[in-house]
């Protein structure tokens, strides 16, 4: 059985150098010249300051104080104009990657197993997709950016520490070293906490969507509070797994503040000291403590970026786990094209199960000539749907085979098998617009005259006709303002405009009344011939001009035959429909 479990992932510097930052190469090259211009234009007015104390204004050198007012005047004016540039450049290009992570993400989760869906909560891919890729933002905006230029700025503020004094750039520096180890400690802590925090905002994210989408049980069973304290514990989560992180970051921050502040005091001591007997002048020691800022500032400002750095890496993680799913055609062996196949379906002792050593289809064998109808029926979780979705390749056997035109289905491409598929659920889900875009849905390019023509067929002109915008009526999501046999209506018209080879019908009619039903009985018979239809029916009364029944019991085949044949064999198919006569 093919699995769908993630591999445990965690994004190395290699890989986003590889896949994110190399590719930006022109975008961030661009964005580290404007910041080492920017950056050295910062480092004009300390040599400035030096200037000014032990030049100018001991020999009263207007002229000098003058160019040197200019000189400042200018590096401000170039340090201002490159960090705008360098804002509009990078924090745009980290937007537009944002967009690109969150289309490839959605693009692949969407070609992901139904079986997937089936154990995934909407609202946890929905945070997925939208929220554990913003993170990338920190490695292409300014955030690397100013890493990388902090870290310039430091290495060039220490040199000319150096070249002022040695020895005080020494007590310096031990402080600093400090601070580094502390801060790798803490951000190897940090990491996880913000992996966790994705998990569980998807977690959030997915109750929520469910909560509101369910309003109306909610409501009608008086739940609210209920769905108040759920809402509320995972919140609760939420803000502990943000605390710890803060309480990481701020330990970090204090440390910075700590060590740096000591450093700081014994600077003024050693420079007060080195003054008073004439080893310094009060211009380099100005200097000193000005470049000192410079070399501090982008440490201190570490913290605060590698924090976001951090952040970024936890959200690739959960990315790279979602892209690490196989899709359902992962081991490209569906590479058959049938671009126009009669629609003979076989399955040959077949067997699935969802979960391990628990069976729902038990090898099951039959055939399903091209233009037949093959009707399933039994109690609810006999397999029936089950069965519908593997002839629909939603769902690939564990064991056994299934063909089409004596195809292995498991060998054709997927896009071209289910173009020529037709689908009506028991749940028939319809998207947010309006009737007329919902019936378009398999074939946005139909003529008007094949539209009405499903319209009709479907009779859903039937309550359009009432409607003041008819066709064009809004429906609301899941299509909330219609009626369950309404919505269904629509799905069969949807079926009928697709014009499939292959049909599937899972309780097609079931949200109809009798009069509608009727009507849209001969608008089925009319779409399954000549179609491979597969048709799954409560009431068995739907299906009694069925080429063959197949009663499913516990994933076996019970019984076979068409409707006079089981009948008259009085087994399990004339119990099953006597007793709906009786109701």
């Amino acid at each position: 059985m093919t699995k769908t479990k993630p591999k445990e992932s965690r994004v190395t510097m290699a890989t986003v150098f590889k896949t994110i930052i190399w590719p930006r190469r022109k975008h961030l090259f661009l964005g580290l010249f404007l910041i080492i211009i920017s950056r050295l234009s910062g480092l004009v007015l300390p040599g400035a300051s030096k200037i000014l104390i032990d030049n100018v204004i001991p020999s009263n050198d207007l002229d000098l104080l003058k160019w040197l007012v200019l000189g400042v005047v200018a590096a401000i004016t170039i340090q201002a104009t490159t960090s705008y540039a360098l804002t509009q450049i990078l924090s745009v290009e980290a937007q537009h990657l944002i967009s690109v992570l969150r289309s490839q993400v959605q693009k692949h989760i969407i070609q992901l197993p139904i079986r997937f869906f089936d154990n995934t909560k909407t609202g946890e891919l929905v945070s997925r997709i939208m929220t554990d890729v913003e993170g990338v933002r920190n490695l292409v905006g300014t955030g690397f950016a100013q890493m990388v230029g902090g870290i310039l700025t430091a290495v060039i503020s220490l040199v000319l520490l150096i070249y002022i004094s040695p020895m005080m750039t020494v007590y310096v520096l031990v402080p600093v070293i400090i601070f580094g180890l502390i801060s790798l400690k803490a951000f190897g802590k940090i990491r996880p906490i913000f992996r966790e925090r994705g998990k569980i905002n998807a977690e959030v994210t997915g109750r929520l969507t469910e909560t509101l989408g369910g309003i109306r049980v909610i409501k009608g069973f008086n739940a609210e509070d209920q769905e108040i304290k759920t809402f509320e514990a995972g919140v609760e989560r939420l803000f502990l797994n943000v605390k710890a992180s803060l309480t990481a970051t701020s330990f970090v921050t204090s440390s910075a503040t700590f060590l740096l502040g000591l450093a700081s005091a014994g600077i003024m001591g050693i420079g007060g000291y080195m003054i008073m007997d004439e080893q310094m002048t009060f211009g380099d020691f100005l200097a000193f403590t000005l470049y000192l800022g410079f070399m501090i500032a982008p440490i201190v400002q570490m913290s605060n970026i590698g924090s976001q750095l951090t952040e970024a890496f936890a959200g690739l993680d959960r990315t790279e786990e979602i892209m690490n799913y196989p899709l359902e055609d992962a081991h490209g062996i569906r590479n058959l094209m049938l671009p126009n196949f009669k629609g003979d379906i076989r399955f040959q002792n077949v067997s699935f199960a969802y979960e391990e050593g628990k069976e729902v289809v038990k090898g099951i064998s039959f055939d399903a000539p091209a233009g037949s109808v093959t009707a399933l029926v039994g109690t609810s979780g006999s397999g029936k749907t089950t069965i519908a979705g593997l002839a629909a390749s939603f769902l690939n056997p564990d064991s056994g085979l299934i063909t089409i035109d004596g195809n292995d289905l498991q060998k054709v491409s997927l896009k071209s098998y289910r173009s020529q598929l037709g689908v009506v659920l028991q749940d028939d889900f319809l998207f947010e617009g309006t009737i007329k875009e919902n019936i378009l849905f398999p074939r946005p390019n139909a003529s008007e005259s094949e539209l009405l023509q499903a319209v009709k067929a479907a009779h859903v002109q039937e309550f359009t006709d009432r409607f003041e915008d008819g066709l064009e009526t809004l429906i609301g999501e899941r299509g909330v303002k219609l009626s369950g046999g309404q919505r269904q209506r629509i799905a069969i018209a949807r079926a009928i405009l697709a014009d499939p080879k292959i049909l599937v019908l899972d309780e097609a009619t079931s949200n109809l009344d009798t009069e509608s039903e009727s009507l849209i009985q001969a608008s089925l018979k009319q779409l399954m011939k000549g179609r491979t239809t597969f048709v799954i029916a409560h009431r068995l009364s739907t299906i009694r001009q069925a080429d063959q029944i197949l009663v499913i019991e516990n994933g076996e085949i019970k019984e076979r035959g068409k409707h006079e044949e089981l009948i008259a064999s009085e087994g399990r198919y004339y119990q099953l429909y006597t007793y709906q006569a009786r109701i």
